[in-house]
């Protein structure tokens, strides 16, 4: 299939110019460079401008609730295994309210692909301060700065070792559709970092702005070495796009798999009664 199929008919309702037009379409070549069957996957979202995306498309979609769309999605892929489970949102769903399940999914390391849009605002709200947002930022809840301290989502990312770690850039959408495509075959937990831009309510954090400071890693870059790519992650002095973190571990349902035949083991002839699940709990 070629991109334009798994378009649904509904029409995008972002705002012209908005960086996530620039992440559907390469989610969408993605999905047709790895011929991926709409009837095996589904899009979870959360809730804001970026969780609308699921709309745009013609694969299943599920419009969950306000930081919720990781756990959600963490079941559908232990209940039905073979399906590609790809997860969207953005900053102020992702690591405000949904920032806990951000953990503990990595922690689990379920087989689902999570592509952030970044526009370090609430965009859907009219444009107040997110996790990500900078301190001179001035908005209606903050008329003044900012007395949070913003959040660094990829570094975040490799201090929970999150199997797959990558930051794109809407202004660059080959690299992008490049590092979705590599999260999708990844087997783990994928995590990409967007940086993309809202023209209508962060007139700081633009498409010229972080022309400046995007930079692209290293090529000699080790994607197994978890601390360097921290230092990376750390700097302030350039915004890096690429591949920061690619490592193998066990993936979640792998895990299950595991204790279930260890729980098998210790019934009789593979058969475990009420008694035998309980003893082992004595």
């Amino acid at each position: 299939m070629n991109p334009g199929e798994y378009k649904s008919n509904v029409k995008p309702t972002w705002c012209p110019g908005c960086g996530n037009y620039a992440v559907l379409n390469a989610l969408l070549s993605s999905f047709s460079d790895l011929n991926i069957e709409p009837d095996n996957t589904v899009i979870v979202s959360g809730i804001g401008c970026s969780s609308r995306l699921p709309f745009f498309t013609n694969v299943y979609g599920f419009h969950s609730i306000h930081g919720r769309a990781l756990p959600l999605s963490t079941g559908l892929k232990i209940a039905n295994p073979g399906r590609n489970v790809i997860t969207v949102g953005g900053d102020g769903d992702g690591f405000s309210i949904g920032g806990n399940h951000f953990i503990h999914t990595s922690r689990k390391n379920p087989d689902i692909t999570y592509i952030v849009m970044d526009n370090e605002i609430y965009g859907l709200t009219k444009g107040q301060n997110s996790p990500t947002s900078h301190d001179d930022l001035i908005t209606k809840v903050n008329p003044y700065e900012a007395i949070e301290e913003r959040i660094n989502p990829v570094l975040m990312a490799l201090s929970f070792d999150t199997s797959y770690i990558a930051r794109g850039f809407s202004g660059d959408p080959n690299q992008l559709k490049d590092l979705i495509t590599k999260g999708i075959q990844h087997k783990g937990f994928s995590f990409i970092h967007v940086l993309s831009p809202c023209v209508q309510y962060n007139h700081k954090v633009t498409y010229e702005s972080l022309k400046q400071r995007i930079k692209k890693l290293p090529e000699d870059h080790d994607t197994k070495e978890r601390i360097e790519g921290m230092k990376l992650a750390f700097t302030n002095e350039n915004l890096y796009t690429g591949l920061f973190y690619d490592i193998d571990k066990p993936t979640f349902k792998e895990k299950l798999d595991e204790v279930n035949k260890l729980a098998l083991s210790k019934c009789n002839s593979g058969k475990c009664t009420l008694k035998d699940i309980m003893t082992q709990f004595e």
